[in-house]
């Protein structure tokens, strides 16, 4: 049975909310019923078949075609099945995700993997802001699941982020694992300013030495065995974290002007 395919059309003018495109809220509709859906475009409500072309039948394996920016909310909320984007995505992408996979094949805007719960998310290109961090007004971000992000992230990644596990092969921008509670990053590139600003708890590995402010302390360099355990289960993944064998680390601890007991590991050389 082919995978159930939505082929965008022409470019929209205005963000729709696709939202209600999952495998588990589509499940057991026919190709005549999902057409009918109605997805919120500003003040508008479209019907999918109007925004779409649709075919295939197998409603756990969803695909997007010709997609980009103005694609918010793919994957939301999901639970089972898979989602494959053949392009950009936009705001949103896996928020509130608590099972199954996403692989966007291109880039992804901001707030990608807010308040995730589960299943994993593969994004091929870059992220923007707020990446695994709460949306807004919330006080919690990513709660479980697994990011990989091939290219780079935006400002703030990791934001109050309190389980979970996110690997980004490229850089990131200014505040990673800011206000951090739990979890784990790993960056095989640079990090911005600020990296680990009011960390709580969690751990950030780095292959790169960061911009650390004051208030993170170096605790000196350490070998650390437990670390071969956790690259053990980057092997899950399909990601040049892989690589990684080396146990000789330095370890700062903070941020202490918030008390906190988090850690950034610096791989070494």
């Amino acid at each position: 049975m082919s995978a159930l395919t939505f082929t965008l059309k022409t470019a929209p003018q205005q963000s729709i909310d696709c939202r209600a495109l999952t495998p588990d809220s589509l499940n057991g509709k026919s190709i005549d019923e999902i057409g009918a859906i109605k997805l919120g475009s500003g003040k508008s409500a479209l019907r999918v078949s109007d925004v779409f072309e649709i075919s295939g039948r197998d409603s756990q394996q969803l695909v997007f075609k010709n997609t980009g920016s103005r694609l918010d909310y793919i994957g939301a909320n999901m639970a089972s099945g898979s989602i494959t984007i053949e392009g950009d995505a936009g705001a949103y992408l896996g928020s509130g995700m608590k099972n199954g996979t996403i692989l966007c094949k291109g880039n992804a805007t901001a707030f990608a993997a807010c308040s995730m719960r589960g299943g994993l998310l593969t994004i091929n290109g870059n992220a923007g802001d707020f990446l695994g961090a709460g949306s807004e007004g919330l006080r919690k971000g990513m709660l479980g699941g697994t990011v990989i992000v091939k290219g780079n992230t935006g400002d703030r990644t990791g934001d109050q982020m309190r389980r979970g596990l996110i690997l980004i092969e490229g850089n990131t921008g200014d505040y990673c694992g800011s206000r951090m509670i739990a979890g784990t990053i790993g960056v095989l590139g640079n990090t911005g300013a600020y990296t680990g600003f009011n960390m709580h708890r969690g751990t950030l590995l780095l292959k790169k030495q960061p911009q650390l402010h004051a208030t993170m302390q170096d605790c000196g360099t350490h070998t650390l065995p437990f670390l071969n355990l956790l690259f053990k289960s980057f092997s899950n993944y399909d990601s040049n974290f892989n690589k990684l064998n080396n146990q000789r680390v330095q370890r700062f601890v903070g941020d202490t002007a918030y008390n906190g007991n988090g850690e950034i590991l610096v791989l070494s050389d």
